[in-house]
């Protein structure tokens, strides 16, 4: 059984616009608890080709996934590039750190 054991704050960002067709940004945090991964080496690598530097997996419970692009963890901010739905229940974050950070 896995154990979520760290919470994560996923941040989904959208924007809106005013009467006038200003853009609003705004964002939503939503804090869940979730499990620490490993990025494997040949992952780790194949992206590395691609021009991504993964740097850290979360495992979250896939319902609580609404395609959010940015986490926080620990103070650092990170950008999700690449998910993949382990079963019905779980779902991975594979996340490198946001380069203004």
């Amino acid at each position: 059984m896995a154990t979520y054991d760290h919470e994560v704050t996923l941040i989904n960002k959208t924007i809106d616009y005013d009467d006038l067709g200003n853009p609003i940004p705004s964002e939503t945090k939503t804090t869940v608890l979730c499990q620490l991964g490993s990025i494997g080496r040949s992952e780790f690598y194949e992206a590395s080709a691609q021009g991504l530097k993964p740097e850290i997996e979360f495992v979250i419970h896939a319902f609580e996934y609404s395609g959010e692009s940015e986490i926080e963890f620990q103070g650092v901010l990170y950008t999700v590039i690449r998910t993949f739905r382990r079963d019905f229940e779980e779902i991975e974050l594979t996340c490198e750190r946001n380069i203004g950070q």
